[in-house]
């Protein structure tokens, strides 16, 4: 078995389609099914945006009833897909194409479409191999890929309204998670981010409560179709992370941006403003219409938690708190405390 590298523009992609010296061959691809149009702008806006993607596998050979060459795809043909229905305005754009929303090929400016046509795309040519070693190869290839984590496996599940609008977030934000200590570079490429961005919705609609796959994952389904709610949870949310970057500037890469503490300060700048469901009775602290008290005082007594939780004070005025950063940081009697602690923070409450 012989892997030649190469780049084909997709006009050459095209071009070897129609002449049929590229086919698909079903048996290998693991859905053939179209992608819903979300991916495919997404995937569409990543080549405009040269962004780079997978590499795709063709298998070469000889046609000897008609003497000549041919490819099949082994890998890649729902990619291909998406490249071909673009260039023949079979569907236009959606929003996560922001700068290009609602735009088919033919709206493009012929300098975008020019580069467009021309883009390399990256494919592995397998060459004098049986189809055995060609299955032989991806199951290889796939024994050292990382099995997919929960929040991976969502988003290769679900392609709705939901999953696209976490997606947005994620990227909206990630520099802010990165220069804020919130998640490393390889947390966020394993779409840590994904999760803390559901766990504040899911917060937004039941308060404080455990979570868990199944939580998600049902989150998630029931907003596959239809999220109406999208513009009011999104004010939420960037008016707890607009407060995070503008006033807690001097807190960045301190206990204070652990994730399930950014969580539980998301929610008690939301309860304190706006009011969260059943979190007034489980805190015993009613909203008082604005994100803190006194601004100064909120950021003292946020920064005396974050020395606590850092240096582990298991005693003194904060070690319950401090106990409610430990094991099990999801699940609902430490989130109560880790809430309780940093409405009252900010409130200027704290002894």
């Amino acid at each position: 078995m012989k892997l030649d590298t190469n780049n084909y523009s997709i006009l050459e992609i095209r071009e070897m389609l129609a002449r049929k010296d590229l086919v698909v061959n079903k048996g290998y691809q693991r859905n053939a099914s179209i992608w819903p149009a979300a991916p495919r702008s997404y995937f569409i806006d990543t080549i405009l945006n040269d962004f780079p993607f997978p590499k795709l596998y063709f298998y070469e050979f000889l046609d000897r009833e008609n003497r000549r060459t041919k490819r099949e795809i082994v890998d890649g043909q729902q990619r291909i897909s998406a490249m071909m229905d673009f260039l023949e305005g079979k569907f236009s754009l959606v929003r996560v194409s922001e700068d290009l929303n609602g735009k088919r090929f033919s709206d493009l400016d012929q300098d975008v479409q020019d580069s467009f046509l021309s883009h390399p795309v990256p494919v592995d040519v397998i060459r004098n191999a049986k189809k055995s070693e060609i299955l032989e190869m991806f199951r290889r290839m796939n024994a050292y890929t990382l099995p997919l984590n929960d929040a991976e496996k969502r988003h290769s599940t679900f392609q709705g309204q939901f999953k696209w609008f976490i997606n947005e977030l994620a990227q909206y934000y990630a520099d802010v998670f990165i220069e804020h200590g919130i998640f490393t570079n390889r947390q966020v490429v394993r779409m840590a981010d994904s999760e803390l961005l559901a766990e504040m919705v899911l917060s937004i609609e039941k308060g404080i409560v455990s979570s868990s796959n199944k939580v998600l994952s049902d989150l998630y389904a029931r907003y596959d179709k239809q999220f109406r709610e999208e513009k009011a949870y999104f004010r939420l949310i960037d008016e707890a992370f607009d407060f995070i970057i503008s006033e807690l500037a001097e807190l960045r890469r301190t206990h204070l941006m652990k994730p399930y503490v950014v969580h539980a300060l998301f929610c008690a700048l939301i309860h304190n403003k706006h009011g969260l469901p059943g979190v007034s009775e489980k805190i015993g602290l009613k909203p008082i219409d604005q994100l803190t008290g006194d601004l100064q005082t909120a950021v003292q007594s946020l920064e005396a938690l974050s020395g606590a939780h850092e240096t582990r004070a298991n005693e003194g005025e904060f070690s319950e708190y401090v106990w409610s950063c430990t094991a099990g940081t999801n699940r609902e009697p430490r989130r109560v405390v880790r809430v309780k602690y940093l409405c009252k923070a900010l409130r200027g409450e704290l002894p």
